[in-house]
């Protein structure tokens, strides 16, 4: 039963000044631990369990309650804000119309809770005293989630389940308090803090695990087996499962790589992906600095849009091929960097993540040649998508909204999305790093990484890691944000 209590002030969209933090202004040395013990049933497509919160005040502001999301829940039936695209719900809910959500049966150790928000997305966890700065209080949140059969990032899929966003996690917390992110289907709609996970999964015996941290102990239980994966640093917990994955395994530097395929008797090209795979962990560690996590899994699944990136795992899916294939893990897999490990609020400032990881995957090819791109011909074909989506929304709508700095819910569709935040942040990359050489740019790169990791990273964080590396770029960069610029 939800019980009434107080909301916690909600968190309110950052200053439309280009340059706001949108994060703690302070690293933090503790943080956050969960301890996660669920078991899924495919009986009836539920993960039920319970969710142990020791949550760490890591802010300057005493805490009067404590904000979950819950993702889950943009999946109940008629949700205000929906991660399916009209144009593909067919695509989606392959099995026609139906429906998951989260329930949340308990949260013990708080003194009431509520189920609120925008969209039925935030658990609301009143603290019978106020929490102060530096400590800490532990909750024990009692849930059950029920997954739609849905070619999605939380779903049943005809030959895989994936879970993300499948429980309740405190909410990235900003300068104007707890940051509730609302789903959409447009962009990636996540921004939290790191913290630290054990998991333990029960599952049934027949299904393979592909997930973000280490699997520590496996043991079985007649017709189930129980998983115990550990993560540190992360800022979110994701997983798949499969009854048909052959798994293959790799050790680059200090990581572990781990590739779960579908395509079974395809050994010789498994192994080529994963060497791909390899390939990019090792020029992006190089070039901007060690990879965050000691595991990285890539797992093959069924899902519309094609990748989803999480601490320490990306799925794909199994629909991309060819250079498709080969340029979509690129950049997932360069958003290891700029947001599972440097944690740009991706609702805010999308163009963070997106652009960086872009441009991450063209110079990865101006090095790595043979794989069908050149750098070249990505800034090319960025710079030719970009002009043509503004001339055809200034004719067909008399207006174009050319700005990179702009929230999620500022896009009309998923072209606009991809134009501004991807395409038109690679051409201004490129143009940074023609003007102030290659050096420079890849020193401003490496500072943001260093400075920013399992933090929480801003416009003026990426600003300030060229500017301490010799450039002077503020001027520039507020051209192109603020869509006063030419381009």
């Amino acid at each position: 039963m939800k019980k009434a209590v107080a909301f916690c002030l909600p968190a309110v969209l950052l200053s439309s000044c280009l340059f706001a933090c949108c994060g703690c202004s302070k690293k933090q040395k503790e943080h956050t631990a969960y301890e996660i013990v669920a078991e899924f049933k495919p009986s009836d497509n539920t993960l039920t369990g319970t969710v142990k919160v020791d949550f760490y005040n890591g802010t300057e502001a005493e805490l009067e309650c404590i904000a979950f999301q819950l993702y889950a829940n943009a999946y109940r039936k008629n949700p205000l804000y929906s991660p399916i695209p009209y144009e593909a719900l067919d695509e989606a809910y392959y099995a026609g119309e139906n429906y998951g959500g989260i329930v949340v049966s308990s949260v013990l150790g708080s003194v009431g809770y509520e189920i609120g928000g925008a969209d039925d997305n935030i658990l609301y966890a009143q603290l019978q005293s106020p929490l102060p700065p530096e400590g800490r209080i532990t909750l024990d949140i009692g849930f059950s989630t029920k997954l739609a059969k849905l070619n999605h990032r939380l779903g049943v899929t005809k030959s895989t389940v994936n879970f993300a966003g499948a429980f309740p996690t405190v909410c990235g917390y900003s300068e104007n308090g707890f940051y509730e992110c609302v789903y959409s289907d447009v962009g990636e709609t996540f921004f939290a803090d790191v913290a630290d996970y054990t998991v333990t999964l029960t599952l049934p015996k027949e299904y393979r695990l592909a997930t973000c941290g280490a699997v520590t102990e496996e043991k079985g239980l007649e017709s189930k087996k129980k998983h115990t994966v550990s993560v540190a640093n992360a800022r979110d917990f994701a997983f798949v499962i499969a009854k048909d994955y052959s798994v293959l395994q790799k050790k680059i530097g200090k990581t572990t790589v781990n590739y779960y395929a579908l395509s079974a008797g395809q050994d010789d090209k498994n192994q080529e992906l994963l060497d791909y795979i390899c390939t990019l962990v090792s020029f992006y560690s190089s070039a901007f600095g060690e990879y965050p996590f000691d595991v990285l899994t890539v797992a093959e699944t069924e899902l519309i849009g094609g990748v989803a990136d999480y601490s320490g795992l990306c799925m794909f899916s199994k629909s991309l091929t060819g250079v498709d294939r080969i340029y979509a893990l690129a950049k997932e897999i360069a958003a290891e960097w700029w947001y599972a490990a440097v944690g740009a609020n991706r609702v805010e400032s999308a163009w963070l993540v997106e652009g960086l990881s872009a441009y991450s995957a063209a110079l990865f090819f101006e090095k790595n040649t043979g794989y069908g791109f050149t750098k070249k011909g990505l800034i090319d074909g960025s710079l030719k998508e970009y002009l043509g989506y503004k001339s055809v929304y200034q004719k067909a709508l008399g207006w174009v909204d050319t700005r990179m700095q702009r929230p999620l819910s500022t896009f009309l569709n998923g072209y606009e999305y991809g134009c501004v935040s991807a395409d038109k942040a690679v051409v201004m990359l490129s143009e940074l790093e023609r003007g102030i050489g290659s050096k420079k740019f890849m020193a401003g790169l490496k500072k943001y990484y260093s400075e920013n990791r399992f933090g929480s990273a801003t416009p003026a964080a990426l600003v300030g890691a060229f500017e301490r590396a010799g450039a002077q770029v503020s001027g520039f960069f507020d051209g192109y944000l603020s869509g006063k610029g030419t381009l």
